[in-house]
């Protein structure tokens, strides 16, 4: 099965398996890069392909001076990986409820952080993802403390108003 990479915004390929696995191993393509096969309906990070995972006996036990002295940016392909299968809110539900029902200038943030977690984590961005993920949240709670508050001064307001209504 031949495959397919990207590099930079270029389409690479055909190589096999095999290939990719190697360059892989070699650093020259990151888990973040995205892969294609036939078969498939769209480009994926090669984190979240399994038959690209780098068997555990190929890896270094002991890391060299040089690795714990400069540890590389990108984490290892095996831990991304599964960070890849991490179940990441991205409360778009939550966002559309208050948007419509609370606050409406307050629920658009929180639409739009919701609609960038899965886009993120597809891309291989868990980072990302989750401060995504966070932000939508903490705006669903902004718009929905501001609707309590705003419905309790309201309610004050009105049973003021039917106090002095009945005065007179």
């Amino acid at each position: 099965m031949q495959w397919y990479y990207s590099k930079n915004a270029a389409q690479l390929g055909p190589v096999s398996l095999d290939e990719l696995r190697a360059k892989l191993a070699s650093g020259e393509l990151l888990s973040t890069d995205m892969v294609w096969r036939e078969g498939m309906p769209d480009w994926r990070p090669a984190s979240a392909m399994f038959e690209l995972a780098v068997p555990v006996a190929s890896q270094q036990a002991v890391p060299t001076l040089a690795e714990v002295e400069n540890p590389p940016c990108q984490a290892p392909f095996a831990a991304q990986n599964a960070a890849a299968g991490m179940l990441i809110s991205n409360y778009l539900w939550q966002s559309i409820v208050v948007t419509i029902f609370c606050c409406w200038p307050l629920g658009i943030p929180a639409i739009v952080n919701a609609a960038k977690v899965d886009g993120m984590k597809a891309r291989g961005d868990i980072h990302g993802a989750m401060e995504a993920s966070a932000s939508a949240k903490k705006w669903c709670w902004i718009s929905l403390a501001s609707w309590v508050v705003l419905f309790v001064i309201c309610m004050i307001f009105g049973l003021i108003g039917a106090m002095f209504g009945e005065a007179q």
